[in-house]
């Protein structure tokens, strides 16, 4: 008896203690947080809405090449569901008749434009252009504008210049035509910024999607990012001088 109870008592703490064990390492997989990639909470209706009836027009500068990071915009403009497109400043026009029609059609509700450079010289006239044809633009960006950029007309609710007051960048100026809100903003301390990289520098482009999305959004709340769908462009040309 003695040899018996001596043998059968380890057994059971045994047994007990693997019970235990098991117990608590249930309650710690249960404690953990999902991966990031179990579980994402769907947009709200409404601020799915507002995504899929904005399209942000952004114009590039003279030459593709020196304004990469208007990709980059564009490819987090898509993981937020806000349809984009990405033109050189040339193109502003037909961009412009072609706004205005989606917008008469009804498939387009808001219409921001951002431009770097000569894009940015450009918005103007876009935006005077949609005027006359009777669309508004919620929000124009411009991206250190040159060549003594003027609002003289349109129907722009907002328009915003960043620009590098120590290089070949300067102020927006506007006319009694224009009656939306101008704001120059001077962003020469910002670290790394200059004329050609204005539109790559990481703050910047957060300055331009966070003024993006307050238009878009405002108190809704903005959708989790999804993964891109579109590849971010190479960060070429950071250390050229001059301007485009």
């Amino acid at each position: 008896m003695t040899s018996r109870a001596s043998t059968v008592r380890p057994t059971c703490k045994r047994s007990l203690s693997a019970r235990c064990f098991g117990m608590v390492a249930l309650a710690v997989a249960l404690a953990l947080p999902l991966g990031t990639g179990s579980v994402r909470a769907a947009p709200s209706p409404a601020a799915a809405s507002a995504a899929s009836t904005t399209h942000v027009y952004l114009l590039r500068g003279v030459l593709n090449i020196f304004s990469l990071g208007l990709d980059d915009i564009a490819a987090k403009l898509d993981s937020q569901g806000i349809p984009n497109t990405v033109a050189n400043f040339v193109s502003w026009s037909s961009l412009a008749d072609e706004a205005a029609a989606a917008y008469r059609a009804g498939r387009i509700k808001t219409i921001i434009l951002v431009g770097h450079s000569s894009g940015a010289t450009a918005l103007p006239d876009m935006i005077n252009k949609l005027g006359q044809l009777g669309v508004p633009v919620k929000l124009a960006i411009g991206l250190d504008s040159v060549f003594k950029t003027k609002l003289v007309g349109g129907n722009a609710e907002r328009y915003i210049n960043f620009y590098i007051a120590s290089g070949a960048g300067e102020p927006v100026r506007r006319d009694d035509g224009f009656r939306g809100k101008l704001e120059n903003v001077d962003v020469q301390s910002v670290p790394g910024v200059g004329h050609v990289t204005i539109e790559k520098n990481q703050i910047m482009q957060q300055k331009v999607i966070g003024a993006i999305d307050g238009v878009v959004f405002g108190g809704r709340g903005r959708p989790a990012a999804a993964p891109p769908t579109r590849m971010a462009a190479p960060q070429r040309a950071a250390n050229v001088t001059g301007y485009r």
